[in-house]
């Protein structure tokens, strides 16, 4: 326990904060996961979607500071990437 009122305030406001990262990158998870689902069932209208929410989504995150810049770049770069990977072989297969 908190020996000062200070430590104490300092506890709860941790405490806070993670219940907030984590819900964030929980939904991060969940919207890159509905992303990934749609682009093996070949939605591409749904993935492009999907990938316009989870981009800006996880944009925000990282903007709030629960993500690194840097992590909020990777993650976006290679959902852009398999949802390119994707459109390329629809269109060869055209």
């Amino acid at each position: 326990m908190p020996q000062h009122k200070s430590a104490a305030k300092a506890l709860r406001q941790s405490e806070k904060r993670r219940l907030r990262n984590r819900a964030i990158k929980t939904r991060v998870k969940t919207l890159t996961k509905r992303f990934l689902k749609s682009l093996e069932e070949g939605d591409l209208s749904k993935a492009e979607a999907y990938f316009k929410e989870a981009q800006s989504y996880i944009q925000k995150a990282a903007s709030k500071g629960t993500l690194h810049w840097r992590t909020a770049a990777r993650k976006i770069s290679r959902l852009a990437q398999k949802l390119n990977a994707h459109k390329q072989t629809l269109s060869a297969q055209a």
